[in-house]
Order: structure tokens, then sequence, then C-alpha cells
């Protein structure tokens, strides 16, 4: 048999490799994924888009010598089938270069470990000219010209890489200053969503700070725990010895998010496009806002996400691509991630439709009624025994005629169809904010005051602890029961126990 070594096409490949696809965020996050793994604690990254433009990415991390520098600029520094650290975020040994050379022509990286400064340059038009992997070794005199120099100096370590010669990163665009305005927002959203479980420090980890245009970055915590519910414990998933953990969780109703929270949770996609699975390793985010085809995205499980954590060894399994973007759970994985769909979806269900309260829902008394018919399918109706329309037919009984064909044109005025895209905008509908604690015991108040007896009230009181809006205050219902009995002194007492706070309280005493 014979060998034939082939001659090494360098321009061509580098050319070829900086079309993998990557967006200017990702490239960005692939890069900060060796500052976690060099063990930095804070990346300084910074946009200088006039003049001579480009992109620097600075980290306090270990730094590298000599030859870590060399094996780094390699292409396939690193086989993926080798065994890494825990903490290593990456697989393919290429991040650095492609990346890198997806949004730039020329790529510089400068490394300290403690008096040893050292660099390295891959020029794609020096390859080109040279027709070899032509790495340049930049002295002294060069690092001179290389912006950020100064203050990877005034550090013990760490790296510095700039991207020169951008020529990817406004191709196409008309509008420069908005485009790169644009491009900034979602390079910082990417960035705070992908790391945030590193930026807000979460235990096990290195806590990392990354300044953006001497901005620090805040997390954004895609499943705002919180204030969301677990829907079930964490399950741990045993694949070849190694643990996946699976965490799912369910987003507060619409109506209980503040706009920040809702821009943080879906941002321009909206809500809705971001249910689904989570999939972290190592911590970081890789993918997100799916179902791998196991389910289909609707309006009913918006509300659910779902947390799955993999360790660095089941890459294979996982079929992750070079951009780190893309993975696909393995069939052991996807028998036991269906079952934790089916059953977080119909709590996600039971929220959106019940507005987020307790699952005490069987013996709650709802103003509406939900009923399935076979003629006519799904009919919304006003529950005719709810304490409201029962006490307005006890006052006055002659109305009741009246007021049914009054129910019966609400029920057939309801404007379905507007509502149905107000919700998928994920707007907040004022309608469906919770009165004030002040409001409602004044209604209830008023409710009570024309029945004629002690008796007769305090039942009312026993009935509406069940009944839809007024079971959401049970603070008002204990203080009217207190007042009905004569024991207010007693429930002051009571209300200070639960630390309420006494200008609370004074506000309602002086409402009793």
């Amino acid at each position: 048999m014979q060998e034939r070594n082939m001659p090494p096409f360098a321009p061509v490949l580098m050319q070829s490799t900086r079309a993998i696809g990557y967006s200017l965020e990702a490239a960005i996050a692939d890069i900060i994924d060796n500052s976690i793994a060099a063990k930095a604690g804070k990346v300084q990254l910074s946009f200088f888009p006039v003049g001579d433009a480009y992109v620097s990415i600075l980290d306090n991390g270990t730094g590298m010598d000599d030859a870590q520098m060399n094996i780094a600029m390699q292409y396939g520094s690193k086989s993926p089938t080798e065994t890494r650290d825990s903490s290593d975020l990456g697989r393919y040994g290429l991040g650095l270069k492609t990346a890198s050379l997806s949004q730039c022509r020329v790529l510089t990286v400068i490394s300290k470990q403690g008096d040893q400064v050292i660099g390295r340059r891959w020029d794609l038009d020096y390859v080109i000219k040279t027709g070899a992997w032509s790495l340049l070794i930049l002295d002294k005199e060069d690092f001179a010209s290389v912006p950020h120099i100064s203050d990877l100096y005034e550090q013990d370590s760490g790296t510095l890489v700039v991207w020169q010669n951008l020529d990817r990163l406004l191709m196409g665009e008309v509008d420069y200053e908005k485009s790169l305005g644009r491009k900034m927002d979602e390079v910082r959203q990417h960035l705070e969503l992908v790391f945030h479980r590193y930026l807000s420090g979460e235990s096990g980890i290195k806590k990392l700070e990354i300044v953006f245009n001497g901005v620090k970055l805040k997390a954004a915590d895609p499943f705002l725990i919180k204030k969301s519910t677990q829907a079930m414990d964490t399950e741990t998933l045993v694949i070849r010895g190694k643990r996946i953990l699976v965490t799912p969780y369910i987003l507060p109703h619409i109506s209980k998010m503040t706009e920040e929270e809702k821009n943080q949770l879906g941002g321009k996609d909206g809500i809705r496009k971001r249910q689904g699975f989570y999939v972290y390793r190592n911590k970081r985010l890789l993918i997100w806002g799916t179902w791998f085809r196991m389910m289909r995205q609707g309006d009913l499980s918006k509300l659910a996400r779902v947390m799955v954590d993999i360790p660095n060894d089941l890459d294979d399994l996982w079929t992750l691509d070079i951009k780190k973007s893309h993975a696909i759970p393995p069939a052991e994985v996807r028998n036991s991630l269906q079952t934790v769909i089916d059953r977080i979806a119909d709590k996600s269900k039971r929220t959106w439709t019940f507005r987020g309260k307790k699952e005490t829902l069987d013996s709650v008394e709802h103003m509406w009624t939900r009923l399935k018919t076979p003629e006519n399918g799904i009919v919304y109706e006003i529950n005719r025994d709810h304490v409201l329309v029962d006490q307005i037919v006890a006052e006055a009984p002659e109305i009741r005629g009246k007021l049914e064909t009054l129910l019966k044109y609400i029920e057939r005025g309801i404007p379905l169809n507007q509502l149905y895209i107000d919700l998928n905008n994920d707007e907040k509908i004022e309608n469906d904010a919770d009165m004030g604690e002040q409001e409602m015991f004044k209604t209830l108040e008023q409710m009570l005051s024309v029945l004629p007896s002690s008796i007769m009230r305090r039942e009312m009181l026993e009935k509406i602890e069940h009944t839809d809006p007024f079971c959401g205050y049970p603070d008002v219902i204990r203080a009217l029961k207190a007042k009905e009995e004569g024991h207010l002194l007693c429930y002051r007492c009571s209300w200070r126990r639960k630390n309420a706070g006494w200008s609370k309280y004074r506000k309602f005493q002086a409402s009793v």
C-alpha cells in the first residue's frame, strides 16, 4: 500500500471554516468559554466600531505559556474524544480560531503569566499570500499597537483576544450605526442568558463578572426562579455512569410579571417561543426554547421550562456541534424526558387557566364555568350559583329575569378573538389584575352590611373563603371575621405575629 502526502491547503481550509455559521454573539460566547476554562473571574469585552474597528476580549485567567499558546492556535488542538476537566467548556479545539475568524480576518492572541508576555496572530491575507499555515509570532514592538495591551500588562495573568479587519461584522448592512447598536444589544442579551448561572455566582461554580463597554452585565434567569414554582422534584438520569439532572419549572402567570421580567423571559421572540428545554453543559446554556419534537409549542404550555444539566463526558451522545448551539438528546434520555413533558405541560395549562393560584381548585367556586357540550363545543357561562349573583337576586327577586338576560348577553358578547390576540402578544391585561386589600375590604363590608344578622354574616364569610376572587384575600376575610366576632384586638396581635408591619395594619385598622 502506498501513501501520498497531501499539500497543506491552509488558505482554503481557513476560508471554508469561516462559513460554519457563527453569529457574532455565539462567537464571543465561545471565546468566553475559554476564559472560564482558564479560571477567569472577570472578562472585559470592548467594541470599537469606528476607524480601525476592533473587538477585544480580555480575561484575568491563568494565561498561557509558549507551548500552550502554540497548541491553542492550532486547528483541532484537542481531540473531542479526549477526557476533559469537569469545568472545561471546549470540545473540538476549534472554537478560538473558527469563532474569531468567522467575524474578522486578523486574530491576535496575547497572554501573560507573571513577567512573561507572548503573542500569536492569524492573518488570513498573509496565509493566502504564503499558501501555508503561517502563524505569526509577535514581539514586544508588535504588542504596542494592539488595543488594550496596557490593561493586560496591569494584570498578574490573563489573555487578550483581539479581532481586527472585521469584514463579516456588518456585511450587507445599510444603516451602519443602527445595525451596530442592534448587534451590541443582541450580544449583551445573549451573554446575560447563556452565562446567567456564572454571572449570578451559583453554588459550585466560580462567579464570573462580564463588563461590556464599561457596563457590568446582569444575569438573565430564564426560569424566574424566585417567583416560579418547581413543578416536580429534580430527577436524576444515569447514562453510562454519568448523571443528567432534570428540573422542571412553571413560570408565574403573565399577569404576575413585571414588564422587565417579561422582556427578560422572552425578549423580542415572546415568552411563547422560549418554552421548552434549557440544556446546560457544565452550567453553560447550550440550547433553549425547544421540546426536541416531543411536544408542539402551544399557548397553554408557554409557562413550562425545563432545566437539563449534562456533563461534558456525554457530548458524543448529544451530538454537540462545533458552535455548541445544537444538541439532540439520546434515545435513553428522550424516554425519560417524555414523562417529564407530560406532567409539566398539564401543570402549565392549569397555571395559565387559573391565573397561577394554588391547586385547591376543586374546592373553589369560580365566577366562570367552562362547559363542553356535544352540540355547541366549549361554552363559557357565568356561574349562576356564585355568591354575588345569589345576593343580587336575594335583595331584589323581581329583577331575576332582567339579570338573567344581562348575563346571557355578557356571555355571548365575550370578544374571544381579540382576547386570543392580546394573550398571545403577552400583553398585560388590567382586567386580570388583583384588587387591592383596601378595595376588597370595602366590597365585602358592603356585601355584609345588607345581611340582617350576625349569624348570616358569619355564614357568608365562611362561604366566600372558597369563592373566587375573595379566596385570594385571606387576611381581609380574617379581619372581617374578627370584626364580626368583636375580637379586633386579638386580630391585631395575630397580624403582628405574622410580621405584616404596623403601617400596613394601621391602614387596615382605619378601614375597619
